[in-house]
């Protein structure tokens, strides 16, 4: 018996230093850029950096291992499978092409999934857990409940197979899928950072932390900026939101525990409400363009001092 254990613990350590390793490099990175560039004022040790770090942990383990078991049914169905060919030409792509397509790909996948994510209350009963998040930060990334995590990266992987563009080994991600979903890890850490950065024109080819704040605000531009990274998927199905000034209010209407174990176990509670979300907007559920619009999309809007600023008039647009 503890023979047969002893492999798999000796792995579950390997893994757990690397997490650690990761987590060490992170905080090098993250912690000095928002004490240098702070956004908002905001100590190091907050309100819930421990359950984050939690989970932190959770989400780069329990996910990873759930998904390999609808991989392992992707690669049965598809063993032999090259309709028209397709699969024998991306094949035979070299990897500078199809990084990038990866990339765009699982991004669209993904924009689908969070999107449906705020449009179902079944789903948002779980994806709530990341927006319940009253102040962002590089960590607040990690919030999430593991279904949550599994259904965006399905959503995301999903079609990337599908295309051929990965092969279904059916028990480890294929290598352009694993160097993709590296960077994008590290890229959804800096778009939730506390950091005042703005690339002006660039910030509609690539997300950037006023992108993603955007998403996490709690007012009635809410429910916009699905994509992790990049904004031209939410200009081209018109739920993109991108003004000069800042979120005012970040955080969900529902009331989420503070604690790991309460947020494990709210999604199986009775019903979380959102007055006014995406689960009841027929803008969104409809998938009408919700771009830029707002009820006082006219009206003055605070900046990040405080200042007003004109709302729609500043606000990038198609």
């Amino acid at each position: 018996m503890i023979d047969r254990l002893a492999p798999h613990a000796l792995a579950f350590a390997i893994d757990v230093a690397r997490l650690v390793v990761w987590l060490v490099l992170l905080v090098a990175v993250f912690v000095p850029l928002e004490r240098l560039f702070a956004l908002h004022p905001a100590k190091v040790w907050r309100r819930q950096v421990g359950v984050d770090l939690a989970w932190y942990f959770i989400n780069s383990l329990v996910p990873a291992a759930i998904i390999a078991i609808p991989l392992a049914i992707l690669a049965r169905a598809l063993r032999g499978a090259d309709p028209g060919g397709l699969y024998s030409a991306v094949a035979a792509w070299p990897l500078w092409v199809k990084i990038p397509v990866v990339l765009v790909v699982s991004d669209i996948g993904a924009y689908w999934g969070h999107r449906a994510s705020h449009a179902f209350p079944l789903l948002w009963r779980f994806h709530v857990i990341h927006h319940s998040a009253e102040q962002l930060d590089w960590l607040v990334n990690t919030r999430a409940h593991p279904f949550d995590m599994v259904f965006t990266r399905l959503a995301g992987l999903a079609p990337v197979y599908l295309l051929g563009l990965a092969q279904t080994t059916g028990h480890r991600l294929d290598p352009t899928v694993a160097l993709v979903t590296v960077l994008g890890t590290i890229w959804t850490f800096f778009i939730h950072a506390n950091i005042r950065l703005r690339l002006g024109p660039l910030e509609w080819l690539v997300s950037t932390p006023a992108f993603h704040h955007w998403h996490h605000t709690n007012d009635e531009h809410r429910d916009r900026n699905f994509a992790a990274m990049f904004p031209l998927i939410d200009r081209l199905f018109g739920t993109a939101w991108l003004p000069k000034y800042w979120p005012p209010v970040y955080g969900a209407d529902a009331q989420v525990s503070p604690t790991l174990a309460g947020q494990l176990l709210n999604p199986v509670m009775p019903q979380i409400e959102r007055p006014g979300s995406a689960q009841s907007s027929p803008e969104i559920a409809a998938g009408a363009n919700v771009e830029g619009q707002g009820s006082h999309s006219e009206s003055q809007a605070p900046d990040i001092h405080g200042k007003p600023v004109q709302g729609r008039a500043d606000a990038m647009r198609t």
